[in-house]
Parts: C-alpha cells; sequence; structure tokens
C-alpha cells in the first residue's frame, strides 16, 4: 500500500511536452517562461509570469498575472482571481493544458481498489470513491477530469443502454448548471473522453453514437480477457 505522507491539491499537465508531469501545490505555484516559475514552460506564447496558483486552507485559486495570450478554466478566461473546483481544465494560451485535483482526488490507494472495481467480463473498470479508471487493467493517467469521469461512470452503470442527449447533459452537469449547456459542449466532452480512453486502448470504440437517439458505452471488448 502507498503512504500518503500529506494530503495536499496537485496540478498534472495533459498532453504536449509536459504530459502527465505534477506539482503538489502547498501555498503558492507560479506558471511561466522563465526557470524562477514552479511551473516552467519553455513556450514564447506563454509569458514570464503567466498565472499563479494560491492555496489558502483546503481552497485554491488561480489568476492570471497580465499574460499576453490568456488563462482559461473549463474555456473560459480568467480575468480575475477564481476558486478552482476538483476536475477544473486550466489552459496556459495554448501552450499547455492542466487538471486540477483537490485534496480528496490526490490521496493514493492501494491495489485492492482496482480488485473491488474489477470484473472478469469487462475491460473497463472504475472506482467511483477515486476516480480512477482501467482498461484491460492498465491505469488511465492522469486522471480523468469530473466531467469526463462522470460521463463515463453514467455510461458504466447502465453499459449497453442509450442514453438520450438531454438526459447525459442533465446528469452529468447537474439540473442546475444543465441549463445553457449546448449539444456542442456535450460533444466536445464526449470527445475528450473518447481521446483519453483511445490513449489506453486505440482498436476499440467504448463510446457509441446511436444517430438520433443518443450514446452507448460499449464494453463487450473485454469478454474473455
Amino acid at each position: 500500500m502507498s503512504v500518503i505522507n500529506e494530503a495536499l491539491p496537485i496540478l498534472i499537465a495533459q498532453g504536449g511536452k509536459y504530459d502527465a508531469h505534477r506539482w503538489v501545490i502547498e501555498d503558492e505555484l507560479i506558471i511561466g517562461r522563465t526557470e524562477a516559475c514552479s511551473v516552467f514552460i519553455a513556450d514564447r506564447q506563454v509569458s514570464r509570469f503567466h498565472a499563479q496558483l494560491t492555496r489558502n486552507g483546503d481552497k485554491v485559486t488561480i489568476e492570471d498575472l497580465n499574460s499576453k495570450n490568456g488563462t482559461f478554466c473549463n474555456g473560459e478566461a480568467v480575468n480575475e482571481p477564481i476558486q478552482l473546483k476538483d476536475g477544473d481544465i486550466i489552459q496556459i494560451a495554448l501552450a499547455q493544458e492542466f487538471i486540477y485535483l483537490s485534496t480528496d482526488a490526490t490521496l493514493p490507494l492501494d491495489d485492492s481498489e482496482f480488485k473491488k472495481a474489477s470484473s472478469p467480463t469487462q475491460s473497463l473498470q472504475l472506482a467511483p470513491d477515486s476516480r480512477r479508471v482501467w482498461v484491460n487493467k492498465q491505469e488511465i493517467t492522469p486522471p480523468l477530469s469530473a466531467l469526463q469521469f462522470k460521463l463515463l461512470s453514467l455510461l458504466h452503470e447502465d453499459a449497453g443502454r442509450v442514453f438520450p442527449r438531454d438526459e447525459l447533459i442533465a446528469r452529468v452537469w447537474g439540473e442546475t448548471e444543465a441549463f445553457g449547456v449546448t449539444d456542442q459542449a456535450l460533444d466536445a466532452l464526449v470527445r475528450r473522453l473518447r481521446n483519453r480512453l483511445a490513449e489506453a486502448e486505440t482498436g476499440h470504440e467504448y463510446i457509441i453514437t446511436v444517430r438520433g437517439q443518443g450514446l452507448r458505452l460499449n464494453d463487450s471488448q473485454g469478454q474473455g480477457n
């Protein structure tokens, strides 16, 4: 079993040159194009001091440091300090994407989590409490974002069922936040989730679009594995 030394929020790079690199947020974390920064990104799109994450107790905020090309959280420009939520996607200009994981999502877990999630007839296993996912016993890292995991978990709970798009939007985003969420936003989420699953297994399409009806999970590949 892994030992937890200190449960702190974490920032994980997704894709690009720094893919899977991770930084613990102890107090302040500055992202920029100078080696003096905690997160050094050698890209001319990135300002010397581009953005800053600040931890205050169990809360972490992000602010843009008057960068030239902007800081974005879940696709929205960061124009003033905002509090981050577990699974938020941070984009630094067009140079690098990160996922923010809160304390609960960063706790190392032992292999019993995989055993509880495993099924002898499926190639896809999920551990809801820790938001860990395995494809053919290979864990997906960095972890899925909160919305990606929520969508996958929903489809996985009733694999084979075709979920109407409006139901997916309501259940993934929640009834309150779902108002104003477009089909394009759902399509973008599905695309990102498909890409993450394809990183682990390129030869199988797990999320199937049923024209005029919705989406369903196809996990039949795992039978016999």
